[in-house]
């Protein structure tokens, strides 16, 4: 099993869900986030005054999706997202891939791939 963890641009998020439904994925985490990084951050960043210090804020909103899936279909997900997610310009976000060592349903005591 691995762990997808996509750090998406927010207007893309039902396309990531219509990926992840097509490619039979069991369920997801979705979280806001703030974050730069080729990008680094909005190009009319703001200059804020923080506990009397300047600050540039360069954080753009992002979207984290984490998913858990069977190793078989990380690639398929993997090609669907670049596929349509890719516009060949900075901040179209990353995926980060992280091995599983089990995964347990609480309700049913179902225990690795049966689990998810």
């Amino acid at each position: 099993m691995k762990e997808l963890v996509m750090i998406i641009r927010p207007d893309r998020l039902e396309d990531v869900k219509a990926i992840l439904d097509q490619e039979n994925c069991g369920g997801m985490t979705i979280s806001t986030a703030m974050g730069c990084g080729t990008q680094k951050g909005a190009s009319d960043t703001a200059v804020k005054e923080l506990k009397g210090l300047k600050t540039t804020i360069n954080l753009l909103p992002k979207i984290r999706v984490q998913i858990v899936v069977e190793d078989k279909k990380v690639e398929p997900i993997i090609e669907a997202v670049r596929d349509k997610l890719a516009t060949d310009h900075v901040g179209d976000g990353k995926i980060f891939i992280r091995p599983i060592e089990d995964a347990i349903r609480i309700r049913t005591g179902e225990r690795g791939d049966e689990a998810l």
